[in-house]
């Protein structure tokens, strides 16, 4: 370890010689080995040769030290050893040797290990041809491909073939092609490692020469079946990159979906996604012929995999299989209503969310299936998915004129098994605005009316007394259960147990889910009630109903909206702010029923505004819809089919005579992966932090590189003195969730000299961190101690947020879960509403979740931001900002954050309070 820390120990060689070189402890020649590969193996050159080489002499000539021959003739004993173990161990480190002077005398003892009998020996003893051979062939083992193309001929051992077979096909290729074209139907049986070796050679050598694509067409398509995942995945792949055809394309789609259905790691399931999302674009009608088996992958209990595949699957769908397609996703549906107790549990929600919205998209482009899933999908408004459902019910009521009967009256008859105030709201706009028949008037009304109830809709003092006196006759009488049991000893016994069982006050409650949410306090659900009955009132003289059923209807609906009014004025809780709404938006609707003044000018805008609204709304969204698509079809041209080829070499003698080659930069630049080099550059030296002043003894810098979970700092320190510093350690501490797992060494830096140093840092959660710390040395000459305290590094949050998107329904779920909140006053120099949103969506990292018209001028903006961390926490915010004409046309309003822990709320806090004052911020 000190000799890998630079410390010269040139006395230590030969005492390594005499006691340790020929001792048979198996860990001492480990040790031995290490040692042997470090340790210097030439003579220092003197001053004079040096003197002559820099004054134009000879170079100067390197000089094996003469305890090498002792260590030479110790390292071939082992090559001859008798113990296999010995021999391969010696091989395996030879691999690492690259002396002329060393390993030339070893060659014919390597050689002669190629016809061991222990196959552990000849497969290192291969590696050891192949290393010896590719340094110093020529000189040491010319004849190394022909020796080992024999040794390969006849060997039986997969390893040493494997081995064999790479040296070949580094070495010497046309010898690797001629062993390969002899073993044609054997290259299933020579094990995984050697077909992955194949699949490399099949591509250098077509790459190099199309026209030998003929010669492995035949080992690629024996692959594509082979028992390794491995070995499958890389011959479709190489098969697909050599070949556009037809047939070989939908060879490499068979596998990759055989693959997908056969494997259990989440991660080989996503990556084969992404390759089926790759192909997918230029051979289209390829994968529809397999979309059934990709959607076989939605048994996969992860809901990542099963909204890739749905990705995937819903970009395949035709008129030709939307049928089997939209039987498969029913199916699914089903199936997760039944999938209470076992592993799947978790994801029900999530991936019923994802089944209807898949079912939603194929309605919407195909709308012969819309009839046949509305009604399966309406079984389920009851359920977690409920409020998918209502508005995949809603957008095709809207479309799909000739569904509206039976779509209303299945409505009608389900709506009593509707909990959800959100879901009510929406049934309830359903039957306000598409009630056009006298039958389905008088059904919807009817209905409503039962589910509602009479008024007051306030709990009277004598029917809670009634539900608590049920639930305690309900608890009374513990149950006796008796059961036999198996002691630790290993014997029965029986025990019993008296239990009292929980009385649940809401199964014995049997008020309608509708009237419960209104006496509950749910006003904005009363004022959309209100409007229903409303609208049902104004229409039915329309659809041919008498005078005398209009007039019972609107005194039935006066009196539920008085009951209404009344809940509101006495409701104490959350939506006590709306009580001035909920009277406003009543008053009117009473108003519209009596007078017939107000009935003649509101009717129309009553009855029709809402409707035509809500299409507009629809063909927005799927002009959106259309124009994403459109932008993501397009293709980015990365140069003009008649743009000029510069071939550089043909321009050399051009070049030479003094003209300049413009385009060398941007190739060069392209070669190394670095076509934006300025902007590249700009960020990294963002990442460069300043540690210690230029005044102080040792200047320190470090470059930070996060990835994910681990922080690397690479530290530059710089010796300004003119002494050599001693011990000099950079002691780390951190603040935060943050662990050190690797702390630097003790150095000694010599004088005006300097080195970099690693430190590895484990993060654990998204928080906000600190790194400090103290540089401590002594001084060579003096022996004097010195401290330098180093400038804190912030961690800044942005480094683990990334950007994501869920539905409003699963971000309204989390936000009322999540208990941690960080409010943030809004205060910005940006006029704009929209200029704002923006800069808080860039400075954040996050995803605007609520859709927005950016040419629309209004005084008020709202919406839900999301993001996810790379620890997988989620990260929502709130943006509700106005914008005040008495206050110099300045934003006011705030922003609220919301996550499951604290540290992330606080750090997201932090950063929209540093960037929201304006655009200039980023900047800097």
């Amino acid at each position: 370890m000190a000799m890998l820390g630079g410390e010269a120990m040139p006395r230590i060689l030969m005492q390594v010689i005499r006691f340790c070189i020929n001792s048979d402890d198996k860990p001492l020649k480990k040790l031995c080995m290490l040692y042997w590969e470090v340790v210097p193996k030439y003579q220092e050159p003197s001053s004079d040769e040096l003197l002559r080489a820099a004054s134009g002499g000879p170079p100067v000539q390197r000089k094996l030290l003469p305890e090498m021959i002792l260590v030479c003739n110790a390292l071939m004993n082992d090559l001859n050893h008798p113990n296999e173990f010995v021999r391969g161990s010696m091989l395996r480190f030879l691999c690492k040797v690259k002396d002329e002077e060393i390993l030339g005398p070893l060659i014919p003892s390597i050689k002669a290990c190629l016809k061991h009998r222990h196959q552990y020996v000849r497969k290192n003893a291969v590696l050891a041809v192949f290393h010896a051979h590719r340094l110093h062939g020529e000189n040491l083992i010319p004849d190394g491909p022909e020796l080992v193309g024999e040794f390969i001929a006849q060997e039986t051992d997969m390893a040493a073939r494997r081995n064999a077979f790479l040296m070949l096909y580094n070495e010497s290729e046309d010898l690797a092609i001629q062993f390969l074209a002899r073993n044609l139907d054997d290259v299933s049986k020579f094990g995984d490692g050697f077909a992955l070796l194949v699949l490399d050679l099949t591509r250098k050598a077509c790459r190099r020469d199309p026209n030998q694509k003929s010669r492995f067409v035949r080992v690629l398509f024996q692959m594509l079946s082979s028992s390794s995942a491995a070995v499958s995945y890389e011959a479709a792949w190489t098969l697909i990159s050599l070949s556009n055809s037809p047939t070989a394309v939908r060879a490499a789609a068979v596998t990759y979906t055989t693959l997908l259905n056969s494997q259990n790691d989440n991660n080989v399931k996503m990556i084969v996604l992404e390759r089926l999302e790759q192909l997918k674009k230029k051979n289209y009608k390829i994968l529809q012929e397999l979309l059934m088996d990709i959607l076989r992958a939605l048994s996969s209990p992860n809901p990542d995999i099963c909204k890739k595949v749905l990705d995937v699957a819903m970009a395949l769908v035709t008129s030709k299989n939307v049928g089997d397609v939209v039987t498969t996703l029913k199916r699914e549906v089903a199936k997760t209503t039944q999938e209470s107790s076992d592993s799947s549990e978790d994801k029900g929600k999530v991936y019923r969310n994802m089944l209807i919205q898949a079912i939603h998209g194929c309605a919407v482009r195909f709308p012969d299936v819309a009839e046949t899933v509305v009604h399966t999908l309406m079984d389920f408004l009851a359920s977690d998915g409920g409020m998918q459902v209502i508005i995949f019910v809603r957008a095709i009521v809207e479309r799909y004129p000739d569904l509206r009967p039976a779509i209303l009256g299945k409505l009608i008859n389900t709506i009593d098994q509707v909990s959800n105030s959100n879901v009510l709201c929406v049934c309830l706009w359903i039957l306000g605005e598409y009630c056009e028949t006298l039958d389905t008037v008088k059904d919807a009304f009817a209905t409503i009316t039962e589910e509602l109830g009479e008024a007051p809709y306030i709990v009277q003092a004598e029917d809670k007394k009634a539900q608590e006196a049920a639930a305690a006759e309900a608890a009374k009488g513990p149950k006796m259960v008796t059961k036999n049991v198996v002691l630790s000893d290993g014997t029965y016994a029986t025990q019993t147990v008296y239990s009292e069982p929980k009385v649940n006050l809401a199964s014995l409650d049997k008020t309608p889910h509708l009237r419960k949410l209104i006496i509950g306090g749910d006003i904005f659900l009363g004022e959309i009630v209100s409007s229903c009955l409303t609208k049902m009132c104004l229409r039915a003289p329309d659809v041919g109903m008498d005078a005398v059923s209009v007039k019972g209807m609107s005194v039935k609906a006066l009196l539920a909206m008085c009951g209404i009014v009344k809940m509101a004025e006495v409701t104490v809780g959350a939506q006590k702010s709306s009580l001035a709404d909920c009277q406003e938006r009543v008053s009117l609707c009473c108003r519209v029923l009596l007078d017939p003044k107000a009935t003649a000018l509101l009717k129309k805008t009553i009855l029709s505004e809402g409707k035509n609204s809500f299409a507009v709304f629809l063909k927005n969204i799927q002009d959106k819809e259309m124009k994403d698509k459109e932008d993501a079809d397009d293709e980015v041209v990365a140069a003009q089919a008649d743009d000029l080829i510069h071939f550089r070499q043909l321009r050399s003698m051009t070049a030479q005579g003094g003209d300049i080659d413009l385009d060398d930069g941007t190739d060069l630049a392209r070669a190394a992966g670095y076509a934006d080099g300025g902007s590249l550059l700009s960020n990294e030296l963002r990442h460069v932090y300043q540690l210690s002043g230029f005044a102080d003894p040792v200047y320190a810098e470090a470059f930070v590189t996060v990835h994910e979970y681990d922080i690397l700092l690479e530290i530059l320190l710089i010796n300004r003195t003119p002494s050599t510093l001693a011990n000099l350690t950079v002691e780390l501490s951190t603040m935060g969730d943050m662990k050190i797992v690797e702390r630097p060494q003790s150095h000694t830096i010599g004088p005006l000299d300097q080195m970099t140093i690693r430190a590895s840092i484990k993060v654990s959660s998204t928080e906000t961190g600190h790194i400090f710390g103290t540089i401590v040395y002594e001084d060579a000459a003096t022996q004097e101690k010195g401290y330098i305290n180093l400038n804190d590094i912030h961690m800044d949050i942005m480094d683990y947020i990334r950007p994501a998107t869920c539905t409003d329904e699963v971000f309204r779920s989390m936000w009322a879960e999540f208990e941690w909140e960080n409010k943030v006053a809004i205060s910005t120099s940006i006029k704009g509403l929209v200029e704002f949103l923006d800069h808080i969506v860039s400075s954040t990292n996050m995803t605007c979740l609520t859709p927005h018209d950016r040419n629309e001028k209004g005084s008020f903006l709202a919406a839900n931001l999301y993001a996810k961390s790379v620890f997988g926490e989620d990260a929502l915010v709130n943006v509700s900002v106005e914008k005040k004409d008495d206050n110099d046309g300045k934003l006011a309003g705030y922003i609220r954050i919301r996550s499951k822990t604290q540290g992330i709320a606080l750090s997201l806090g932090d950063r929209i309070t540093n960037v929201q004052r304006g655009l200039d911020t980023i900047k800097k």
